[in-house]
């Protein structure tokens, strides 16, 4: 029952920066929202993991957590240097 209200909170703490994100046009705001997103999941991967007692899919949160936001970052420099040019 916690860990329900606790994921239905997580997500509903994920949607937040996917709707101001929408409103706006600008490249880097979309970029770090999709960041948030990826972050956000990854913690709710690892509090899962934990509520489970199962370590593989806390290896699996800690990877995304890790790794996951480098290639968002430097798709969104990419962009922007696109746009530049």
């Amino acid at each position: 029952m916690i860990l329900n209200l606790v994921l239905i909170a997580m997500i509903l703490a994920m949607l937040i920066p996917m709707y101001e994100a929408w409103q706006d046009d600008d490249i880097w705001q979309k970029m770090l929202a999709f960041a948030s997103v990826a972050t956000k999941t990854s913690i709710m991967i690892l509090v899962v993991s934990v509520f489970r007692d199962d370590w593989m899919i806390g290896v699996v949160g800690v990877i995304i957590l890790s790794v996951g936001n480098a290639g968002l970052m430097l798709l969104a420099h990419v962009i922007k240097r696109m746009n530049e040019v």
